[in-house]
Protein backbone atom coordinates (compact mmCIF):
# COMPACT_ATOMS: atom_id res chain seq x y z
CA UNK A 1 0.00 0.00 0.00
CA UNK A 2 1.97 3.20 -1.19
CA UNK A 3 1.18 6.77 -1.18
CA UNK A 4 1.42 9.11 -3.96
CA UNK A 5 2.69 12.60 -4.29
CA UNK A 6 1.42 14.85 -6.90
CA UNK A 7 1.91 18.43 -6.57
CA UNK A 8 3.70 19.98 -9.83
CA UNK A 9 3.50 23.80 -8.90
CA UNK A 10 4.63 23.22 -5.39
CA UNK A 11 8.22 22.49 -3.86
CA UNK A 12 7.27 19.06 -1.90
CA UNK A 13 10.90 19.17 -0.60
CA UNK A 14 9.63 19.65 3.10
CA UNK A 15 6.64 17.49 2.65
CA UNK A 16 9.13 14.61 1.82
CA UNK A 17 11.62 15.39 4.90
CA UNK A 18 8.50 15.04 7.04
CA UNK A 19 7.17 11.82 5.54
CA UNK A 20 11.01 10.51 6.30
CA UNK A 21 10.84 11.58 9.84
CA UNK A 22 7.86 10.52 10.63
CA UNK A 23 6.59 7.84 8.64
CA UNK A 24 9.29 6.44 7.04
CA UNK A 25 7.91 3.15 6.49
CA UNK A 26 5.54 4.23 4.09
CA UNK A 27 6.10 3.71 0.27
CA UNK A 28 6.02 7.10 -1.73
CA UNK A 29 5.18 7.48 -4.78
CA UNK A 30 6.24 10.95 -6.80
CA UNK A 31 4.79 12.19 -9.94
CA UNK A 32 5.53 11.94 -12.55
CA UNK A 33 7.99 9.19 -11.65
CA UNK A 34 5.49 6.48 -11.22
CA UNK A 35 6.72 3.53 -10.65
CA UNK A 36 4.08 0.82 -9.13
CA UNK A 37 0.65 2.65 -9.72
CA UNK A 38 -0.97 -0.70 -8.98
CA UNK A 39 0.25 -0.28 -5.38
CA UNK A 40 -1.05 3.60 -4.75
CA UNK A 41 -3.93 3.38 -2.69
CA UNK A 42 -3.40 6.89 -0.98
CA UNK A 43 -2.88 10.42 -2.88
CA UNK A 44 -2.45 13.59 -1.70
CA UNK A 45 -2.65 16.24 -4.34
CA UNK A 46 -2.63 19.74 -5.36
CA UNK A 47 -3.49 21.50 -8.25
CA UNK A 48 -2.51 18.53 -10.03
CA UNK A 49 -3.25 17.59 -14.02
CA UNK A 50 -6.71 16.45 -14.76
CA UNK A 51 -6.43 12.31 -15.29
CA UNK A 52 -3.25 12.33 -13.08
CA UNK A 53 -4.94 9.74 -11.04
CA UNK A 54 -6.52 7.44 -13.81
CA UNK A 55 -3.79 5.04 -13.76
CA UNK A 56 -4.63 4.48 -9.71
CA UNK A 57 -6.62 1.53 -10.47
CA UNK A 58 -6.60 0.69 -6.62
CA UNK A 59 -7.32 4.18 -5.60
CA UNK A 60 -8.99 4.54 -1.68
CA UNK A 61 -8.05 7.57 -0.48
CA UNK A 62 -7.68 11.33 -1.63
CA UNK A 63 -5.92 13.66 0.45
CA UNK A 64 -5.99 17.25 -0.35
CA UNK A 65 -2.88 19.17 0.24
CA UNK A 66 -4.62 22.37 1.31
CA UNK A 67 -7.75 23.39 2.93
CA UNK A 68 -9.38 23.21 -0.74
CA UNK A 69 -10.56 20.45 -2.71
CA UNK A 70 -12.35 22.16 -5.73
CA UNK A 71 -8.45 20.96 -7.73
CA UNK A 72 -10.06 17.41 -6.86
CA UNK A 73 -13.80 17.55 -7.50
CA UNK A 74 -13.41 19.28 -10.71
CA UNK A 75 -11.72 16.40 -12.18
CA UNK A 76 -14.19 14.20 -13.79
CA UNK A 77 -11.54 11.43 -14.49
CA UNK A 78 -12.21 10.74 -10.58
CA UNK A 79 -13.94 8.00 -9.13
CA UNK A 80 -16.98 10.12 -7.11
CA UNK A 81 -16.96 7.12 -4.73
CA UNK A 82 -13.72 7.11 -2.99
CA UNK A 83 -13.46 9.55 -0.13
CA UNK A 84 -11.67 12.60 -0.30
CA UNK A 85 -10.11 14.45 2.99
CA UNK A 86 -8.91 17.98 3.16
CA UNK A 87 -6.08 20.02 5.73
CA UNK A 88 -7.90 21.28 8.66
CA UNK A 89 -5.07 23.85 10.14
CA UNK A 90 -5.44 26.52 13.00
CA UNK A 91 -2.84 28.55 11.27
CA UNK A 92 -4.84 28.35 8.09
CA UNK A 93 -7.66 30.38 10.04
CA UNK A 94 -5.20 32.15 11.93
CA UNK A 95 -4.01 33.42 8.45
CA UNK A 96 -6.99 34.27 6.54
CA UNK A 97 -8.74 35.88 9.13
CA UNK A 98 -5.71 38.69 9.42
CA UNK A 99 -5.81 39.39 5.68
CA UNK A 100 -9.42 39.42 5.85
CA UNK A 101 -9.11 42.38 8.77
CA UNK A 102 -6.31 43.73 7.73
CA UNK A 103 -8.53 44.26 4.03
CA UNK A 104 -11.61 45.46 5.68
CA UNK A 105 -9.36 48.41 8.22
CA UNK A 106 -7.36 49.21 5.22
CA UNK A 107 -10.08 50.19 3.53
CA UNK A 108 -12.06 51.61 6.97
CA UNK A 109 -9.46 54.13 7.57
CA UNK A 110 -9.08 54.72 3.62
CA UNK A 111 -5.54 53.91 3.87
CA UNK A 112 -5.35 53.43 -0.08
CA UNK A 113 -6.70 57.17 -0.30
CA UNK A 114 -4.26 58.16 2.49
CA UNK A 115 -0.96 56.80 0.40
CA UNK A 116 -2.31 58.44 -2.42
CA UNK A 117 -2.07 61.83 -0.66
CA UNK A 118 1.85 61.35 0.73
CA UNK A 119 2.58 60.79 -3.18
CA UNK A 120 0.58 64.39 -4.05
CA UNK A 121 1.82 66.07 -0.32
CA UNK A 122 -1.56 66.28 0.30
CA UNK A 123 -2.78 67.01 3.60
CA UNK A 124 -6.31 66.26 3.99
CA UNK A 125 -7.86 65.39 7.73
CA UNK A 126 -11.21 65.12 5.82
CA UNK A 127 -13.28 61.76 7.08
CA UNK A 128 -10.66 59.84 8.15
CA UNK A 129 -12.99 56.71 8.62
CA UNK A 130 -15.68 54.96 6.15
CA UNK A 131 -18.39 53.65 8.26
CA UNK A 132 -18.63 49.98 6.79
CA UNK A 133 -20.86 46.82 7.68
CA UNK A 134 -19.22 43.42 6.81
CA UNK A 135 -21.19 40.58 5.05
CA UNK A 136 -19.05 37.49 4.62
CA UNK A 137 -20.57 34.60 1.71
CA UNK A 138 -19.65 31.36 3.33
CA UNK A 139 -19.76 30.82 7.03
CA UNK A 140 -17.69 27.68 7.53
CA UNK A 141 -14.65 27.43 9.77
CA UNK A 142 -12.64 30.19 7.96
CA UNK A 143 -15.93 32.52 7.47
CA UNK A 144 -17.56 31.75 11.24
CA UNK A 145 -13.80 33.30 12.67
CA UNK A 146 -13.50 36.21 10.29
CA UNK A 147 -17.26 37.21 11.54
CA UNK A 148 -15.98 36.68 15.43
CA UNK A 149 -12.69 38.74 14.80
CA UNK A 150 -14.58 41.69 13.29
CA UNK A 151 -17.41 41.55 15.69
CA UNK A 152 -14.90 41.60 18.56
CA UNK A 153 -13.50 44.91 17.22
CA UNK A 154 -17.21 46.13 17.22
CA UNK A 155 -18.04 46.07 13.41
CA UNK A 156 -21.68 44.88 12.82
CA UNK A 157 -21.52 41.81 10.55
CA UNK A 158 -23.42 39.63 8.84
CA UNK A 159 -23.43 36.13 7.32
CA UNK A 160 -24.89 34.60 4.35
CA UNK A 161 -24.61 30.52 3.42
CA UNK A 162 -26.42 27.60 1.33
CA UNK A 163 -28.60 26.25 3.94
CA UNK A 164 -30.60 27.64 7.26
CA UNK A 165 -27.98 27.72 10.37
CA UNK A 166 -29.98 27.13 13.66
CA UNK A 167 -29.41 29.72 16.86
CA UNK A 168 -26.29 31.41 14.36
CA UNK A 169 -24.92 34.02 16.22
CA UNK A 170 -24.85 36.94 13.82
CA UNK A 171 -27.68 38.03 11.44
CA UNK A 172 -27.70 35.37 8.72
CA UNK A 173 -29.05 34.67 5.93
CA UNK A 174 -29.37 31.80 3.16
CA UNK A 175 -30.38 30.79 0.12
CA UNK A 176 -32.72 33.23 -2.11
CA UNK A 177 -32.38 35.47 0.88
CA UNK A 178 -28.91 37.23 -0.80
CA UNK A 179 -30.88 40.44 -1.96
CA UNK A 180 -31.62 40.90 1.28
CA UNK A 181 -28.53 40.18 2.77
CA UNK A 182 -26.42 41.93 -0.03
CA UNK A 183 -29.21 45.38 1.21
CA UNK A 184 -27.54 45.36 4.68
CA UNK A 185 -23.76 45.87 4.06
CA UNK A 186 -21.30 47.86 2.47
CA UNK A 187 -18.20 45.26 2.66
CA UNK A 188 -18.38 41.97 0.64
CA UNK A 189 -16.05 39.34 1.84
CA UNK A 190 -16.08 36.00 -0.19
CA UNK A 191 -15.37 32.78 1.55
CA UNK A 192 -17.26 30.36 -0.58
CA UNK A 193 -16.58 27.06 -1.21
CA UNK A 194 -16.13 26.26 -4.73
CA UNK A 195 -18.66 24.31 -6.38
CA UNK A 196 -20.47 24.12 -9.72
CA UNK A 197 -23.09 26.72 -8.20
CA UNK A 198 -20.75 28.66 -7.09
CA UNK A 199 -18.88 29.65 -9.90
CA UNK A 200 -18.85 32.68 -11.28
CA UNK A 201 -20.94 33.77 -7.92
CA UNK A 202 -19.18 37.45 -8.01
CA UNK A 203 -20.78 38.99 -11.23
CA UNK A 204 -22.62 42.16 -12.53
CA UNK A 205 -26.25 40.46 -11.33
CA UNK A 206 -24.68 40.44 -7.92
CA UNK A 207 -23.20 43.70 -8.13
CA UNK A 208 -25.92 45.58 -9.36
CA UNK A 209 -28.02 43.97 -6.13
CA UNK A 210 -25.53 45.66 -3.72
CA UNK A 211 -25.41 48.71 -2.39
CA UNK A 212 -23.75 51.55 -4.27
CA UNK A 213 -20.13 51.47 -3.64
CA UNK A 214 -19.57 48.53 -1.41
CA UNK A 215 -15.91 46.88 -1.59
CA UNK A 216 -15.35 44.00 -2.25
CA UNK A 217 -12.97 41.14 -0.52
CA UNK A 218 -12.14 37.87 -2.53
CA UNK A 219 -10.11 35.54 -0.69
CA UNK A 220 -11.65 32.10 -1.84
CA UNK A 221 -10.88 31.30 -5.54
CA UNK A 222 -10.82 33.19 -8.78
CA UNK A 223 -13.39 31.22 -10.41
CA UNK A 224 -15.48 32.84 -7.83
CA UNK A 225 -15.19 36.00 -9.48
CA UNK A 226 -16.35 37.05 -13.43
CA UNK A 227 -13.39 39.11 -13.86
CA UNK A 228 -14.51 40.81 -16.89
CA UNK A 229 -17.50 42.17 -14.84
CA UNK A 230 -15.71 44.01 -12.04
CA UNK A 231 -13.66 46.85 -13.66
CA UNK A 232 -17.03 47.72 -15.40
CA UNK A 233 -18.92 47.32 -12.19
CA UNK A 234 -15.93 49.95 -10.14
CA UNK A 235 -16.21 52.15 -13.22
CA UNK A 236 -20.03 52.47 -12.76
CA UNK A 237 -19.71 53.15 -9.46
CA UNK A 238 -21.68 49.92 -8.61
CA UNK A 239 -18.41 48.90 -6.43
CA UNK A 240 -15.72 51.61 -4.81
CA UNK A 241 -12.79 49.05 -5.36
CA UNK A 242 -11.51 45.30 -4.60
CA UNK A 243 -9.12 43.47 -2.96
CA UNK A 244 -8.21 40.12 -4.85
CA UNK A 245 -5.74 37.25 -3.38
CA UNK A 246 -7.31 34.83 -5.88
CA UNK A 247 -7.32 34.65 -10.15
CA UNK A 248 -8.79 32.78 -12.71
CA UNK A 249 -5.19 32.43 -13.51
CA UNK A 250 -2.25 32.37 -11.34
CA UNK A 251 0.39 34.08 -11.79
CA UNK A 252 -1.84 36.83 -12.84
CA UNK A 253 -0.93 37.45 -16.48
CA UNK A 254 1.49 40.56 -17.28
CA UNK A 255 -0.68 42.99 -19.35
CA UNK A 256 -3.91 42.11 -17.08
CA UNK A 257 -6.33 45.08 -16.83
CA UNK A 258 -6.47 44.50 -12.82
CA UNK A 259 -2.13 45.25 -13.14
CA UNK A 260 -3.39 48.71 -13.92
CA UNK A 261 -6.97 49.74 -12.09
CA UNK A 262 -6.55 52.28 -9.21
CA UNK A 263 -9.42 50.35 -7.50
CA UNK A 264 -7.64 47.43 -7.68
CA UNK A 265 -5.45 45.76 -4.49
CA UNK A 266 -4.60 42.57 -4.99
CA UNK A 267 -1.96 40.29 -3.27
CA UNK A 268 -0.14 36.72 -5.36
CA UNK A 269 -2.74 34.32 -3.45
CA UNK A 270 -0.78 34.73 0.16
CA UNK A 271 -3.71 35.68 2.25
CA UNK A 272 -3.44 31.88 3.99
CA UNK A 273 -0.53 29.20 2.88
CA UNK A 274 -0.53 25.60 4.11
CA UNK A 275 1.94 24.67 6.38
CA UNK A 276 3.64 21.12 5.96
CA UNK A 277 4.52 20.63 9.83
CA UNK A 278 0.87 20.58 10.31
CA UNK A 279 -0.62 19.17 7.19
CA UNK A 280 1.71 16.38 6.60
CA UNK A 281 0.73 14.20 9.96
CA UNK A 282 -2.76 14.78 9.22
CA UNK A 283 -2.89 12.72 5.76
CA UNK A 284 -0.22 10.26 7.68
CA UNK A 285 -2.77 9.57 9.98
CA UNK A 286 -5.81 9.13 7.54
CA UNK A 287 -3.26 7.14 5.51
CA UNK A 288 -3.01 4.47 8.49
CA UNK A 289 -6.72 4.82 9.34
CA UNK A 290 -7.37 3.98 6.07
CA UNK A 291 -4.61 1.14 6.67
CA UNK A 292 -6.15 -0.41 9.78
CA UNK A 293 -10.35 0.48 8.22
CA UNK A 294 -11.00 3.14 10.84
CA UNK A 295 -13.33 6.21 10.18
CA UNK A 296 -11.11 9.14 8.33
CA UNK A 297 -10.33 12.49 9.48
CA UNK A 298 -11.77 15.57 7.73
CA UNK A 299 -13.94 13.77 5.37
CA UNK A 300 -15.46 15.91 2.89
CA UNK A 301 -19.17 15.59 1.93
CA UNK A 302 -18.83 15.19 -2.33
CA UNK A 303 -22.20 15.58 -2.84
CA UNK A 304 -22.30 19.14 -1.44
CA UNK A 305 -18.47 20.18 -2.59
CA UNK A 306 -16.95 20.94 1.27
Amino acid sequence: MSLSIISPSRDISPWLEIFKKEAAEIPLEIYPDIQEPDKVEVAMVWQHPKGALSPFKNLKLICSMGAGVDHILGDETIDKTIPICRIVDPMLTFSMTNYVVMGVLNYHRQIQRFLADKENQKWDMSQPELPVKIGVLGVGELGGDVLDKLDYMGFEVFGYGNRPKDNFKYPYFYGDQLGAFLNEINVLVCLLPLTPKTEGFLNTALFKQCNKGTYLINVARGQHLVEEDLIPAIDKGLLSGALLDVFRKEPLPKGHDFWRHPKITFTPHIASVTNPKAAAPQIIDNYFRLKENRPLVNQIDSERGY
